[in-house]
């Protein structure tokens, strides 16, 4: 650390003194002034590593910038043009990241002595009003919790940086360059040729920008809250039409065909009611896309004033030329996040625009009652105050019906003001497409819908389309674009399917027993086949059972083993599935995972606890003989585990594991007496056969997993849920054609409640 300044005053002065005789009354006054400069020197030492905060600036609004485009190119890809917010989302790790990209706004005391510091500074400001109007829709991917706490965290963080801009406007942090300055503090009467109040003028009106687009955020997230209930009372009715559609009849199963029908149907109402689509199509986001296009005019301009300033790098502060860094960086975030917000102000596109549509878009002074009657909810509901006094609470009453009548205005007030600049967006795109009828002669007048055709198609979908206002009707276009998707969604499925070859294969090869092995694998009397000593109880599962035997499938015909690896690698992940979505008590749950553990270990390392069981001892050689080894292999296991004492997850993964291993080997042995005739080769295929009927008998509920995905509670995760549902259709169609061919034949007759459940088919098909 140096103290140039300091040593060269000192010098300069040891200099006058010997060549000038100086009173010591002006020696004590220079003197009095080396402090000053000390502490000048001093700051600079402690502003040395702002160049690297200033770095650090630049990289978080690339962060944010990142994952603004990221936005973006999901918007193209799934072809929808509002740009749903599927990364760049409000909450708590992107409030760390824009606080720290926002560094700049909120420094009170940092000197911005240079033209690139001044209009880094407002750059900041206009990057915050970009980032805010992109962060708009992602509010209704949030419950209402959620939405609490990261709009609360928004407006605090807001109205600190508006705070503490207004604090540097007043102080003159905000002002132009610092050499102006001196010389208008030299000359007062110089003419310097600057404009002393453009900055001041820019970072008072991205202050309001600011504000405005935060009673945006909190007036948007009371509609939200009040939205979805709208929507998802519509979603029941439409739900409860077509699941009677899809409720098979006693006995029937359900088909493809009915199954893509009813995702599809699910797909509209997901899509049209997606509570990001229904938030772009408000007002409010239109105001707010104005804003944008506004703030990136000014923001534009200002740059083009500083072009020559960047060039002779008149960046003075204590960030160096990292400020040009940070200017150029928030500036490519601004001109990239005004994509987005400008996108969504022509949402309505998405619409049947008519003559009542437009005249009702005009009618700006009319409040829809979901933008309020949150508000008046809360004023109607009373405060359970822990106070006894009855004056007291009557105050408490007034004061809130007061806040709240105060409140209820603002948000109208809200509401009108960003329906007149929603306008702007509106009459352009009203324009244009009346310039587009004219040039193209449609034949119809009253429907001006971009592109539509004259003949409408998806008429069946239409009934379960989801519109937030009644007398709004989603586009043929948009219906179309809905359709699409989800048909390619599940091609994208289908094209997958070569992954599930020998899957297919395995369970084409089941015989026409019925699933008979699957009540023969494990008999579940305790008096024929007794539990292994541990307190750990064995329950019953798919994945466990399909593990198990697959170990001593492989442990018997190692060569054809492989093949019998990779069909139940892949049969596995649909069982799994379908125990996720099906068998969710905690029993089944602690089971499965303790299946996938094993299946981990017997897939990569080829042990079973630890044992290699492709590499048994030297004795074991027949049929017999390994079924023996493994059942041994057990008792030994839960001996030591016995002996030890300690209970732990290992010892519980180990115990339920040998449990299985203990049953199955135990009903082998009983039910083949002359096991030792039987070869290597018969008894792979018996235990084959047997896990193509488990496997299989858990794959009949795949249908049932499909519509289950489709209708999820959370309508958050609705649309996700579909999406899922139609991949997944799409991979196992021709497994689910392959078991309902022959349904009447194959699949047992039981309640449709008692397929998820694999001990439930054991107790059918042993008392049929």
């Amino acid at each position: 650390m140096g103290y140039n300044s300091t040593d060269g005053y000192l010098k300069i002065l040891d200099e006058l003194i010997d060549e000038y005789y100086l009173p010591a009354n002006m020696i004590n006054k220079l003197m009095g002034y080396m402090k000053s400069i000390y502490r000048s020197d001093l700051q600079n030492n402690y502003s040395a590593p702002m160049l690297w905060i200033g770095m650090y600036i630049a990289l978080a609004s690339l962060v944010c910038i990142l994952a603004m485009v990221a936005d973006l190119l999901h918007g193209l890809r799934s072809r929808r043009l509002w740009f749903p917010c599927r990364y760049f989302k409000l909450n708590a790790a992107f409030l760390a990241v824009i606080s720290v990209a926002m560094k700049l706004p909120v420094d009170l005391s940092g000197s911005m002595p240079g033209d690139v510091d001044q209009v880094a500074k407002l750059g900041s400001m206009a990057f915050m009003c970009t980032i805010m109007a992109n962060l708009l829709p992602c509010l209704a991917t949030m419950g209402s919790n959620e939405l609490l706490s990261n709009v609360t965290g928004l407006c605090i963080f807001v109205i600190t940086m508006v705070v503490n801009v207004c604090i540097q406007i007043s102080t003159g942090v905000v002002s132009y360059k610092e050499d102006a300055k001196v010389i208008q503090k030299v000359s007062p009467n110089y003419d310097i040729k600057i404009s002393k109040h453009r900055n001041t003028v820019l970072a008072s009106i991205y202050v309001a920008l600011s504000l405005v687009l935060l009673m945006v955020h909190v007036c948007s997230s009371l509609a939200i809250l009040k939205s979805k209930k709208i929507i998802e009372s519509k979603y029941q009715q439409r739900h409860e039409r077509a699941s009677k559609k899809i409720q098979p009849s006693p006995g029937e199963l359900l088909m493809v065909e009915k199954l893509q029908e009813y995702v599809r149907n699910h797909w509209i109402m997901a899509g049209s009611g997606s509570p990001q689509f229904i938030t772009a199509c408000f007002r409010t986001t239109s105001a707010s896309g104005v804003i944008c296009v506004l703030v990136t005019i000014l923001h534009t301009l200002t740059m083009s004033w500083t072009i020559e300033a960047i060039f002779t790098k008149d960046c003075d502060s204590d960030y160096g030329w990292s400020m040009i860094a940070i200017l150029i960086v928030q500036f490519i975030g601004v001109v990239i996040g005004t994509i987005a917000p400008f996108s969504r102000c022509f949402a309505t596109l998405s619409f049947k625009v008519s003559f009542k549509i437009i005249s009702n878009h005009f009618k700006v002074f009319e409040v829809e009652s979901y933008w309020t009657s949150k508000l008046y909810s809360w004023k109607r509901a009373s405060i359970k105050l822990p106070i006894r006094s009855h004056n007291l609470k009557v105050v408490v009453e007034a004061l809130k019906r007061l806040v709240l009548i105060f409140c209820i205005e603002l948000q109208e007030g809200v509401v009108v003001v960003c329906k007149i600049i929603a306008l702007i967006p509106f009459v352009f795109m009203i324009c244009l497409l009346y310039s587009f009828r004219f040039l193209k002669w449609l034949p119809k007048a009253m429907i001006i819908s971009l592109g539509e055709n004259t003949t409408e198609r998806n008429k069946d979908l239409r009934p379960y389309v989801l519109c937030l206002e009644d007398e709004m009707e989603l586009g043929e276009r948009t219906l179309e674009s809905l359709s699409k998707s989800v048909n390619e969604m599940i091609q994208k499925g289908e094209k997958r399917q070569p992954e599930n070859l020998n899957l297919r294969e395995l369970i084409q090869g089941i015989s026409n027993s019925g699933f008979q092995g699957l009540a023969k694998f494990d008999h579940i009397d305790p008096n024929r086949v007794p539990s292994l000593g541990s307190t750990v109880q064995y329950h019953d599962s798919w994945s466990l059972p399909v593990v198990t035997l697959t170990t001593i499938a492989v442990s018997l015909r190692q060569n054809e083993g492989e093949s019998l690896f990779k069909s139940v690698r892949e049969g596995l992940v649909y069982v799994n599935i379908v125990e996720e979505c099906l068998n969710v008590t905690n029993d089944h749950v602690s089971i499965r995972k303790e299946a996938e553990t094993l299946w981990k270990e017997v897939e990569v390392e080829h042990k079973w606890l630890g044992h290699k069981f492709q590499d048994l001892p030297p004795h074991v050689k027949t049929a017999r003989q390994i079924v023996e080894w493994f059942r041994d292999t057990t008792k030994t296991i839960d001996h030591e585990d016995g002996s030890n004492g300690e209970k732990n997850d290992d010892s519980r993964h180990r115990s339920i594991c040998a449990n299985s291993m203990y049953h199955i080997t135990k009903t082998m042995l009983i039910d083949n007496e002359n096991i030792e005739n039987v070869s290597h080769e018969q008894l792979f295929k018996d235990i084959s056969s047997t896990i193509a009927d488990i496997i299989a008998a858990c794959l009949t509920n795949l249908p049932q997993v499909i519509t289950m995905k489709c209708h999820t509670g959370e309508i958050e995760k609705r649309e996700a849920g579909v999406k899922d549902a139609a991949l997944l259709l799409g991979e196992t169609k021709e497994i689910i054609d392959t078991l309902y061919k022959d349904g009447d034949n194959n699949i047992p007759c039981m309640n449709p409640s008692d397929l998820p459940f694999i001990s439930n088919w054991r107790a059918h098909l042993r008392n049929p």
